[in-house]
Order: structure tokens, then C-alpha cells, then sequence
């Protein structure tokens, strides 16, 4: 008997212990199932939040894009179309500023455009140039010229310049082919003259002992080149070259001014004078703002701007589809590089 009362207590006294934890774990079970329950519920409840706000993030990224687009074809669309028909009688405007080049505002596209639909308005009773540009390119200036001849012969209708700031060089060629030309007695008018700008380092390359490895085919195919020398006969040719155009935008200027020039030796020289000094030298009729013009020698004080100009979604386009264009081409490159 002695042996089995040992095996009595350890079975009674492990039967207890497992009786005394099953009665803890009991007790702990609800708060501590109760505490997992909530974590999870709280673990679910965050993931299906961040899921939520991802969806409303894409999708509001979507609605923003859709909404980008639809402005952008809207603005396309509608551009200019306010004076797309305008019958009562008013006075037509263009708008000349800035640098005239291609790609421009004062771009001879824009510019001839504009005149276009200024004129075949049956409304506008006549077209009112606002000059306010240092010049530019004389082929974009040429081009607007010659249109401006040829609408005036074909609408039957005046063309003034009115000029701001400034109708220097380019500005004055496209001025001098209009009906008559108006400035404030401050405004910087004529600069007729022709340049080609650029400079030379040959000299400096010589001191650091730099060798410039130019090849043409044709023996001044380079001759512009800043890092090359210039020859004699290339400075020539260039000179002549200028003396051409030059010669050009003289015979423009004589031939729309006539009779109203009072032409001096410094004339066609290149400088430039005050509006005041303009119109004593024949090279503008008088002094009056826009509005003026408007009111008292059109005789139709509503202005409407024909002007065209890229609006923001046209350049946001065409600053998009250059860049696709230049990461296809890069793309292109790697792809298939030229060796």
C-alpha cells in the first residue's frame, strides 16, 4: 500500500493543477479572446480604409484626367469662336508684340490669320494693327507685308498701325505697307537696317591651345562657324548678302510711305527715333493712342480683337505631343542605335 499512495497523490495532485488551469484559463478567456477579437477587427477595419481611400484615389485620378481632356478639346474648339461673327459695326484689332518669328504670337501665321478674319467680317468697318515689337524676321515681316497689300486691294477696307512702345526694324516693315501710321510721341519708331549677329573665339581657342575639328563638305559650309576664322571672301559674301535685304526693306518703306517721306542720309541707317521725330520724318502721320484711332477716324469705338494666339490647352498639347514625340525618338535611338 505504502507504494501506491505516492501514485495516488501525484495523479490527485496533477489532476488539480490541470483542474486549477483549465479554471484560470477559463476565467482569462473571454477578455483575452474579447482583446484578439478587437485587434483583428482593427486590423480588417484599417486594411479595407486604406483599400477604400487607394480606390477613391484612383478613381478621383481618373475623373481629374477626363476633366483635364474635356477642357483642353473645349478650349481648342472654342478658340476665337466669340468673334467668329460679328455683323454689328465695330472696329477690327490684331495685335503685333513681341519678337516676330516663327512659332511666335507675332508669327507671319498667326498674324495673316487674324487679318483674314478681321477683314472678311462684314461688322468691322476697319483693322487696326497694335504694334508693340523690337522686330524680328524679315521673312515673317515680308510675308504679312505682301498680305497686307494684297487684303487692303481686296476688302477695300483701311489697315492703321497704331503703334505702343516700340515698331522698330521688322515691326516698322510690317507698319510701313498700312493705310497710315499712328504713335505716342515717346514710342521708338524705325531702326531700318538689317544685322547677323555671333561672335569668334578663334583667338582665345589659339591661347588655350585648343584645336577646333570641323569637316564640311564645301569650302564654306562652316563659315558661320564661332570657332573657325572668317575669310575675306566670306565676310564679303555675307555683307553683300545683307546689303540685299537691306536694300529690300528700303524699297518697302519708300513704296508704302510715298510722298510722305522726308527722307535724310541717317535714315536708313539703322537708328531710331522718338514717336514726335517719326511723324516730322514722314515715317508716321501722327500722334493718337487705340482708342482714338477708334473714335475719331474710324468712326466705330467698339474694338474686337482678332488676335491669335496659342490659349493654355493648345500649348499644353503641343508641349505633350513634343514630348511623346521626343521619348519616342530616344526610345527609337536605344533601341536601335546608329553607329
Amino acid at each position: 500500500m505504502s507504494s501506491e499512495h505516492p501514485e495516488s497523490f501525484d495523479a490527485s495532485t496533477s489532476s488539480a493543477e490541470t483542474a486549477a488551469r483549465q479554471a484560470t484559463a477559463a476565467s482569462a478567456s473571454p477578455s483575452q479572446m474579447s482583446w484578439e477579437r478587437q485587434a483583428l477587427s482593427d486590423l480588417v477595419q484599417a486594411n479595407l480604409k486604406e483599400q477604400q481611400a487607394a480606390r477613391r484615389w484612383k478613381m478621383g485620378l481618373r475623373l481629374g484626367w477626363l476633366l483635364f481632356w474635356l477642357i483642353v478639346i473645349w478650349q481648342i474648339f472654342s478658340h476665337n469662336q466669340s468673334t467668329a461673327s460679328i455683323t454689328t459695326p465695330h472696329t477690327a484689332l490684331v495685335n503685333i508684340k513681341g519678337e516676330i518669328a516663327d512659332g511666335a504670337d507675332a508669327s507671319a501665321e498667326n498674324i495673316v490669320s487674324a487679318m483674314r478674319a478681321a477683314l472678311e467680317d462684314s461688322g468691322s468697318q476697319a483693322l487696326i494693327l497694335l504694334i508693340n515689337s523690337p522686330g524680328g524676321s524679315p521673312v515673317q515681316a515680308g510675308i504679312i507685308n505682301d498680305e497686307i497689300v494684297r487684303l487692303k486691294a481686296l476688302h477695300h477696307k483701311p489697315i492703321y498701325a497704331v503703334v505702343e512702345e516700340s515698331c522698330a526694324s521688322a515691326a516698322y516693315y510690317i507698319a510701313a505697307a498700312t493705310d497710315k501710321i499712328y504713335v505716342d510721341k515717346a514710342s521708338i519708331v524705325g531702326s531700318i537696317g538689317v544685322l547677323m549677329d555671333g561672335f569668334g573665339f578663334t583667338g582665345l581657342m589659339d591661347k588655350l591651345g585648343v584645336e577646333r575639328r570641323l569637316m564640311t563638305a564645301g569650302e564654306n559650309k562652316g563659315f558661320l562657324d564661332p570657332f573657325s576664322p572668317q575669310t575675306d571672301a566670306q565676310r564679303k559674301h555675307a555683307q553683300s548678302m545683307l546689303n540685299h535685304i537691306h536694300s529690300q526693306f528700303i524699297a518697302v518703306v519708300k513704296k508704302g510711305r510715298g510722298d510722305r517721306l522726308k527722307e535724310t542720309p541717317e535714315m536708313f541707317s539703322g537708328l531710331f527715333w522718338t514717336g514726335q521725330q517719326a511723324v516730322e520724318l514722314g515715317l508716321a502721320d501722327e500722334l493718337a493712342s487705340l482708342d482714338q484711332v477708334a473714335r475719331d477716324v474710324v468712326k466705330a469705338e467698339e474694338l474686337v480683337d482678332y488676335s491669335r494666339r496659342d490659349n493654355v490647352a493648345e500649348r499644353l498639347v503641343k508641349r505633350f505631343g513634343a514630348a511623346m514625340g521626343e521619348g519616342a525618338w530616344r526610345a527609337m535611338r536605344a533601341s536601335t542605335p546608329i553607329r
